[in-house]
């Protein structure tokens, strides 16, 4: 008989680690000169994180960042990341012994973050359209006239963001603004970086009979240069389409968390703590959707690696 499903994951504690970020999703402990992220199974919205929990969604998001981390390795001589395993066994102690969260940890190379987020558009949605209708541009760069919502954009855009401090909401500036946070020649080499990535995962996504909408990318830097960090083209870090149900003119379903926030927002939630909560239905269809395209993107089933 197959083991029963573990609980889904709320919060860390390890003995001998120090936390030093709980995030929305991650609960970040330092180990020397590493750094051990942990990726939950808490899901926020609208900036709130709900008392409700997804099961596997901290798996999910871990092992898909381990796909494209390896993906890129593979792809590009000389790519650089923090990932070193998600393999608690072959971690420093004392994290061998804590199985429960084989599969959903990841221990990284510790790096100075570059204090921006890198996002990428490559069709018309979310803030972009609001911008777009607005506008007619999409954080200041002008497009052609009459794009409809989720049209695919004539070429990616480059559009970064401040990296707000806890409790506030980042603020999207245009490359002259991003040079003046980050230095000339960082911002230059994170947007040549981050689109030509945007630009390959999209067509291997695309090859899957998905569509990469648009992603976020965190870099960090040492002596040598750029890194990426943090989670790699995710469901919490970009948004997915089914190929097969895009159509320009409407938003299509994506995979990731807009089952909650559509639930939400049927309830009339005034995006304030606390969420209310969410139905076992509403929360099962959102799970199923983030294994859904993990199965997609790497081609294989999904099985939780601590059993």
């Amino acid at each position: 008989m197959a083991a029963p499903a573990p609980a889904p994951l709320r919060e860390v504690s390890i003995p001998g680690a120090r936390l030093v970020h709980r995030g929305k999703v991650r609960d970040i402990f330092e180990l020397g000169s590493h750094l051990l992220l942990v990726a939950t199974d808490r899901v926020s919205a609208f900036d709130v994180v709900l008392d409700d929990l997804l099961p596997d969604k901290g798996e999910v998001l871990n092992r898909i960042s381990e796909f494209w981390f390896k993906r890129f390795e593979a792809t590009r001589k000389g790519f650089r990341h923090h990932l070193i395993t998600i393999d608690v066994r072959q971690m420093p102690p004392p994290l061998p012994k804590h199985l429960e969260l084989q599969g959903r940890s990841m221990l990284g190379r510790k790096v100075k973050p570059v204090l921006a987020e890198f996002v990428v558009r490559g069709y018309l949605a979310g803030s972009g359209w609001k911008d777009y209708q607005q506008s007619g541009a999409v954080c200041g760069i002008e497009l052609p006239a009459g794009l409809k919502e989720s049209s695919k954009l004539p070429e990616p855009l480059f559009t970064p963001s401040t990296k707000a401090p806890k409790g506030q909401h980042d603020e999207n500036v245009d490359f002259e603004q991003l040079a003046r946070i980050v230095g000339a020649d960082t911002a230059k080499q994170a947007r040549d970086l981050v689109v030509s990535m945007y630009v390959e995962a999209a067509q291997f996504a695309e090859s899957r009979g998905i569509l990469l909408a648009d992603t976020k990318i965190e870099l960090g830097a040492d002596a040598d240069g750029l890194l990426v960090i943090d989670e790699l083209f995710t469901p919490d870090s970009s948004r997915f389409w089914d190929a097969r149900r895009w159509e320009p003119g409407r938003s299509p379903p994506s995979y990731d968390k807009q089952i909650i926030r559509d639930a939400l927002v049927a309830m009339n939630f005034n995006k304030k703590p606390p969420a209310p909560r969410l139905e076992k239905q509403t929360l099962d269809r959102a799970a199923a959707a983030y294994r859904e395209i993990f199965e997609r993107l790497t081609g294989t089933p999904f099985v939780r690696m601590a059993g």
